[in-house]
């Protein structure tokens, strides 16, 4: 087992660092403390951590403005426990975990310090033992997108086997998530995207049927690939741009289900649509560990395998970060420190 640094102050690490609120020149990769631990703590070495948006919007202030700097955000760890707090007794050093990124109602990486460093410290209680046949880098797609994705679509939007389910945003790491989750229990699955390649990349995935979204018609276009009956459960992540459209191409008696609005949180909503149909909007607000330990036994059964566009180390987290603001890539971004 590799040496491990004890917590205190003297000990170093590298770390992803958010320095300045605002463009990618205010995070650089430096050395930091060690984090400090409690007696129901374990320090992690990180393996892997996924990014999100979030991490974005987290470096320009739009998330965690309160925050001191430098931060350290990153949600999605996967690592070996190095080493347990002195009242530490479900998991031993060398544990192989997932760490659930949602503590006491804060989120790591958002609220707290996160995973885009060589070691992490979080409690005990938000490990999730990781089975021996799924690497750290998969696991470390799951817990945000996939588990917000698994929340949304089978606890809130309520899709079941045989329904049809209509994904905007396909192509990004929530939404290839809802995509192969959608298929695995089952679903008709249209989903949404802006460029041909990744539409493309989404019929391989299992996709029923795409649907170029930067095309003015689209909700059109799902109205009418449903025979004209509507989808049963629309999933609208986007907002402000595609709200109006969502809502009417959900079917008589049919779910909105959303839980973010990359495009603004102003909606236009003709009325009439939800009372004739008698919509039902649903809101949904990421996780719980359940999902993770779900998401798991499917990855480990071989019933979903998480779509990684690529892997990149933590000298590479600029460019990590310009890849998810300019929408270039297929599924997630995985950094290994």
């Amino acid at each position: 087992m590799e040496t491990v640094p004890s917590s205190s102050p003297e000990e170093q690490m590298r770390a992803a660092l958010i320095v300045e609120r605002g463009g990618p020149e205010g995070r650089i990769v430096a050395e930091h403390p060690v984090p400090g631990m409690g007696p129901e703590d374990v320090l992690v070495r990180v393996r892997a951590c996924s990014l999100n948006h979030l991490d974005v919007f987290v470096r320009k202030g739009v998330a965690g403005a309160h925050l001191p700097l430098p931060h350290i955000s990153g949600g999605d760890i996967a690592g070996e426990v190095a080493r347990r707090g002195s009242d530490v007794t479900e998991v031993q050093v060398g544990d192989r975990v997932l760490i659930d990124p949602l503590v006491a109602g804060k989120a790591l990486g958002e609220d707290l310090q996160g995973g885009l460093a060589e070691y992490a410290s979080v409690p005990a209680k938000n490990c999730i033992p990781l089975p021996d046949s799924v690497d750290y880098v998969r696991a470390a797609a799951l817990p945000i997108a996939y588990g917000t994705a698994r929340r949304q679509l089978i606890t809130r939007g309520g899709l079941q086997a045989g329904e049809t389910v209509a994904i905007l945003g396909a192509a990004g790491g929530l939404g290839t998530g809802a995509v192969l989750i959608a298929k695995a229990i089952g679903a008709r699955v249209i989903a949404c995207a802006s460029s041909a390649a990744k539409r493309d990349r989404l019929q391989e995935l299992g996709a029923d049927i795409v649907i170029d979204s930067s095309a003015e018609d689209w909700g059109g276009q799902i109205w009418a690939a449903t025979g004209k009956q509507g989808v049963d459960l629309m999933v609208d992540n986007t907002g402000a741009a595609t709200w109006q459209s969502s809502i009417r191409a959900t079917r008589p008696g049919g779910r909105v289900v959303t839980c973010g609005a990359t495009s603004g949180y102003e909606v236009t909503q003709f009325q009439p649509y939800v009372w004739v149909r008698e919509l039902d909007i649903r809101g949904s607000n990421g996780w719980r560990r359940e999902d993770l330990e779900a998401l798991l036994d499917m990855v480990a059964a071989g019933s979903l395998e998480p779509v990684v566009d690529r892997v990149l180390g933590l000298d590479e987290i600029r460019e990590a970060e310009r890849l998810l603001e300019d929408r270039v890539v297929f599924g997630k971004v995985v950094i290994t420190p």
